[in-house]
């Protein structure tokens, strides 16, 4: 049984705290983080190069897409993290969980990225392709295709993805993923 749900709107920033050095997804958000921190001067400019060069050697770790400049709410899990990319203008809400290999991105038929909305748990091999909108606390299944907007709640799979159910607020048990 869930204690209490996870968020869709307060970041729970202790889900991409490193817990020991060699952490590789954990480290490669703080650069991330860290890069988006820097500020305007001199020493912004230095630190941006630094934490830029981080980031670079942890996505070549990790095999992670991950711009620099991606829009990421707080709280953001990689448990897996080997090949997945993700688009530059594409936003991601507070406290989302993305496996290995998943793809957001743009679709040339439709201009535009995804928006994943807060908590959602994208599965291994998923594609998001295109301006959709995912609601809070969706699931998409491992290998869906996402095509169209998700609503809240919901549980799609399958190519193109479909609803297949919704979520109860009692399976959104916090993550222990590590």
């Amino acid at each position: 049984m869930a204690e209490t749900e996870v968020s869709a709107e307060t970041p729970d920033w202790s889900r991409e705290r490193p817990r020991r050095f060699w952490d590789p997804s954990r480290r490669l958000l703080l650069s991330l983080r860290r890069y988006q921190a820097c500020g305007d001067g001199l020493l912004g400019r230095l630190g941006r190069k630094r934490w830029a060069l981080s980031h670079r050697f942890w996505s070549a770790v990790t095999s992670v897409e991950l711009p620099l400049n991606t829009r990421i709410g707080g709280g953001l899990l990689l448990p897996h993290a080997t090949g997945i990319v993700v688009h530059p203008a594409t936003v991601l809400g507070p406290n989302c969980l993305l496996m290995q290999n998943v793809t957001l991105g743009n679709n040339y038929g439709r201009p535009g990225t995804p928006r994943l909305g807060g908590h959602v748990d994208v599965g291994p091999g998923a594609v998001i392709l295109g301006p959709v909108e995912i609601g809070d606390h969706a699931l998409i299944g491992a290998n869906a295709v996402v095509l169209k907007d998700v609503p809240p709640r919901a549980v799609v799979a399958g190519a193109p993805a479909r609803v297949i159910r919704f979520r109860d607020p009692e399976e959104d048990a916090p993550e222990t993923a590590a």
